[in-house]
């Protein structure tokens, strides 16, 4: 009998800047989740505010829920494909958690979203808004990498991160186009600067 539901996520597929991050998240076997003080129930990262997902990861924190998170950089990802990179991160999630944390692999299960593969993982299309864990692992992930590229804006403060952290909105194509790259802007995804 499996003990454990691992659920793996990634976000920053798509940004023109910035990390792929990678969240493998432990949740117990039968364990439930009760809804927020507000009644948010706990869903994809996509469908939460960011304040929901804040109070989320504080929730998920304080009922001890085991969670690895690990980020492939801007240059990486340009070396080696988006797919490549977050599958890569996926394996040092998973390594990370089990190998570091404690959680016994040949006692889980392990459910990935749709995108990402690992051997003995099961990959299912939309898993962030069927499975619990994956969800988990979707806003964990949310909430780190948000926060990294709120950091970076105080090291890039011309491009906007802390508001569109790394996505191709308007502002921040008007930013490139202004002041060129940043280190951390994928080459590979920028073809048109």
């Amino acid at each position: 009998m499996n003990k454990y539901i691992i659920g793996i996520d990634e976000v920053g597929r798509g940004p023109l800047a910035g990390p792929v991050t990678v969240c493998a998240a432990a949740i117990p076997r039968g364990m439930k989740f009760t809804p927020l003080e507000n009644g948010v129930r706990l869903n994809d990262s996509k469908k939460l505010t960011a304040k929901s997902r804040e109070a989320w990861v504080r929730k998920l924190r304080k009922i001890g829920i085991t969670f690895a998170i690990t980020s492939v950089s801007s240059m990486v990802i340009d070396r080696v494909n988006i797919s490549r990179a977050a599958n890569l991160a996926v394996k040092r999630s998973l390594k990370k958690l089990t190998e570091e944390r404690g959680i016994p692999i040949k006692r889980s299960v392990v459910f990935l979203d749709g995108g990402l593969f690992i051997e003995g993982g099961r990959t299912m299309i939309r898993a962030d808004q069927k499975i619990n864990a994956v969800r988990a692992a979707s806003v964990l992930a949310k909430v780190h990498r948000d926060r990294y590229m709120k950091k970076l804006s105080t090291r890039y403060p011309a491009y906007g991160f802390e508001n569109h952290v790394g996505y191709g909105t308007r502002a921040h194509l008007a930013a490139i186009k202004r002041h060129g790259l940043s280190p951390v802007h994928r080459k590979t995804f920028c073809k048109f600067a």
